[in-house]
């Protein structure tokens, strides 16, 4: 058996030929992409006379590399390695009559290669009648040898790449679109308008990477939004650009990128221009934003489109974002305002919630929950003490210690939360429910008011435990003195195991001076 080859006549790697603008054939530029033609016949002369007369062809500008088989073998394990290539010359009658029939079948079926043009090349056409051919293999021409004369040949591999062309633009669309189609999935969940914008630059170089000859690998790109009337801030980016993340685009941007990105301002439009787009987004709101992509000089029209496309679905995410936060943001108001009435009524400063909130926030994030989830926390956490607003003022006011009897009546507070919050379905008050409900759960299940015991306690309840003593042994209260940091840190030690989930507690020690720095961000007696 004859070893196969793969030729042209450059080297493996090089177009055979390509044309310049005027028309003239010219060798081509190492690593131009070339169209693959594979050669699968048992006669050597067949090879060098195809060669031969194609050595100068050109489709589009790009050349042809040839692969050469000699039995159908062959011509499998290339067509397992070579997957684009574009047109088959295949001769019917090799290591067997049928032998050319066999790969055709193999080739759709088990190869799943539908883009591959296959001519069925015969010199003795009795063996496998034309009609009957035509009729059951799915082969896109039949040609006896003898026919194929250097023009018809031309003409030939002419109509099958422009096929093969076309089918490879229609399914690149299809890819594109379903890419878009999953990334608008994703775009449009519920999150922060910067993991959006993070997001935005991954879906984008995602439906840009369609296969290994349209790829593209984005050097440069962000995404910004406004922070007044003149200033942009960066809020995502990749390659130079992710250094620049949260600062204005003009620190980052060279001078003639800027004069696109004004443009495209100014215009309210999405600009291609040399190798920069730029996309605007604006909200009815007020709010705007940017997307700049550097290193689109190899996009095609296809690729544009998809851009364009994608793009449309962007400016609807940003416009669904701006209308969730804002729904976040009056939760959060009213949450924080009721948390802070709350603390009013005990003579304590509101700074307390806000506190626990960030608090819960950090342990949360170092404690391995997702950021949905810790940001869902610090929304709530300010909610764990609405119960008392059901405390008499005797009570919850009182300076000394208080009597057995009115520990059960503060203990109330817990149960009072629950009652307030537990009938709604929105998520932040749906946690809420559970921080009111079993921050006063303890580790050994000597809790109230449920007694729960270890993780059978939700781990919201467990982190704003920790976080609202942490706080509360810092600061005045009515009813001690602030303590030192080191005096908390070491009663944390002392309730480890007892009160409070062990690994939490060692996770705050762990990184204390953190939590330190940030308790001192909301100092009392200071506005929020």
């Amino acid at each position: 058996m004859q070893a196969t080859h793969e030729s042209t006549a450059l080297n493996s790697d090089e177009c055979l030929w390509g044309y310049n603008p005027a028309g003239l054939a010219t060798a081509a530029e190492p690593g131009d992409r070339c169209w693959k033609i594979l050669i699968a016949d048992d006669e050597e002369e067949v090879h060098t006379m195809t060669r031969m007369v194609l050595s100068d062809y050109a489709f589009e500008g790009h050349g042809l590399r040839f692969i050469s088989a000699y039995s159908g073998a062959e011509t499998l394990e290339l067509m397992r390695r070579h997957p684009d290539t574009a047109v088959i010359l295949l001769d019917v009658v090799m290591e067997s009559d049928h032998s050319g029939l066999a790969v055709v079948d193999q080739i759709r079926s088990e190869l799943d290669n539908a883009f591959v043009r296959i001519i069925l090349r015969t010199g003795q056409p009795g063996k496998a009648p034309e009609n009957h051919v035509i009729a059951k293999y799915d082969i896109n021409d039949y040609k006896e040898k003898t026919e194929l004369t250097a023009q018809k040949l031309y003409t030939t591999i002419t109509s099958s790449l422009r096929t093969y062309r076309d089918m490879k633009i229609i399914d690149q669309n299809r890819r594109g679109l379903e890419k878009i189609i999953d990334a608008s999935a994703n775009l449009f969940e519920a999150q922060s308008l910067r993991k959006f914008a993070q997001g935005v630059l991954m879906q984008l170089v995602s439906i840009l990477q369609l296969d290994e000859d349209t790829a593209l690998f984005i050097g440069s790109a962000f995404t910004a939004s406004q922070l007044n009337d003149n200033d942009f801030i960066i809020l995502a980016g990749t390659g130079k650009y992710e250094e620049y993340i949260g600062k204005r685009i003009q620190e980052a941007v060279p001078g003639d990128a800027m004069v696109h990105l004004a443009r495209s301002i100014t215009e309210q439009t999405n600009l291609f221009q040399d190798d920069m787009y730029a996309g605007y987004f604006a909200t009815r709101k007020g709010a705007r934003h940017l997307l700049y992509l550097k290193g689109c000089r190899k996009l095609t029209e296809v690729d544009k489109s998809l851009i364009r496309i994608f793009a449309s679905n962007v400016a609807v995410a940003f416009e669904n974002i701006a209308l969730n936060q804002e729904i976040i943001d009056t939760q959060k108001e009213i949450i924080f305002t009721l948390g802070e009435v709350i603390e009013s009524r005990s003579s304590e400063t509101g700074q307390h919630v806000r506190r626990v909130a960030e608090s819960s926030h950090l342990l949360a994030l170092i404690a391995g929950l997702d950021e949905n989830q810790a940001d869902l926390l610090r929304l709530a956490s300010p909610m764990h003490d609405v119960g008392k607003v059901g405390i008499p003022d005797a009570v919850l006011l009182k300076p000394g210690r208080l009597t057995p009897a009115e520990y059960e009546i503060i203990k109330d507070h817990t149960e009072i939360g629950y009652s307030i919050l537990k009938n709604s379905h929105r998520e932040i008050l749906e946690a809420a429910v559970i921080v009111a409900h079993q921050h006063h759960e303890h580790w050994d299940g000597t809790g109230y008011p449920l007694g729960l015991k270890g993780e059978a306690i939700h781990i919201f309840g467990r982190i704003t435990a920790i976080a609202d003593v942490f706080d509360a042994l810092l600061h005045q209260r009515v009813y001690k003195v602030p303590w030192t940091q080191d005096r908390v840190l070491d009663y944390l030690r002392q309730k480890r195991g007892t009160w409070f989930d062990p690994g939490l507690v060692d996770l705050l020690l762990e990184n204390s001076t953190d939590f330190i720095a940030l308790n001192a961000e909301y100092p009392d007696g200071v506005a929020a």
